[in-house]
């Protein structure tokens, strides 16, 4: 299985390295043989040797250029990251990226051989409309993405479970796994408010290859205990 923390922009540099390190020896010491990713903010990328495999929340598609407030492939490169996270809800909704700006990330980094989380979702006015008019618009967060791509992975994050502490019923997450598991033979995570005190529960879930957490993550306590569920569950 796998378990991702999307740390955010959130920790600094030194919180961060305290904070992988305290993972990292929980991870050796419980012999935890889950993949483990962290995503954490920009300024807190290092070179890191372990279980863990650190990724990055966001670059540019370039090696480097003109590109003032971003991050390339070169500054990437220096620290070792080869793992990228492309679609989050914040960079479509807050950000403004457009499908076609994430798809040429999304090739761009293929083409480098990145290990690439890409996510999907719907907000609260979308999965109102039914479950049809849900997946017509999940679907086309697919356009232009190689579902294929031997490195891929993919998380279905409900946007208005974000950060909400709302989840969908257990049912839904079945039901929109079912079909999402159509499109692409990836791998498929859940994340939306995904806490400590349910993540045993969805991680037990037909169709869940793992979990995509954000601010429950920020506790390396809580995140560890999510990586023994995952392990205890051996999927």
């Amino acid at each position: 299985m796998i378990i991702a923390a999307n740390l955010k922009t959130n920790l600094t540099r030194e919180k961060t390295t305290k904070y992988i390190k305290e993972v990292e020896n929980f991870l050796s010491k419980n012999s935890i043989s889950q993949e483990v990713f962290v995503f954490p903010a920009i300024s807190s990328l290092n070179l890191h040797a372990g279980k863990i495999v650190v990724g990055a929340q966001n670059a540019y598609p370039a090696i480097n250029g003109a590109f003032t407030g971003e991050i390339g492939y070169e500054q990437l490169e220096e620290f070792g990251i080869k793992t990228i996270l492309i679609g989050h809800s914040e960079r479509r909704h807050i950000i403004g990226e457009t499908q076609e700006e994430l798809v040429e990330k999304f090739n761009f980094y293929k083409n480098l051989g990145f290990k690439i989380i890409y996510c999907v979702g719907e907000p609260l006015n979308v999965r109102e409309a039914g479950f049809e008019k849900m997946m017509e618009y999940i679907s086309k967060q697919y356009e232009g993405i190689d579902c294929n791509y031997e490195n891929l992975v993919i998380a279905y994050e409900p946007v208005w479970a974000i950060g909400t502490g709302l989840t969908p019923t257990v049912d839904d997450i079945v039901a929109i796994h079912k079909e999402l598991k159509k499109k692409s033979s990836a791998p498929l995570l859940y994340g939306g408010s995904v806490k400590v005190t349910n993540a045993k529960e969805v991680l037990a879930l037909d169709g869940v290859d793992g979990v995509l957490v954000g601010s429950a993550a920020l506790y390396a306590e809580h995140f560890c205990t999510m990586c023994e569920y995952a392990q205890a569950l051996g999927k």
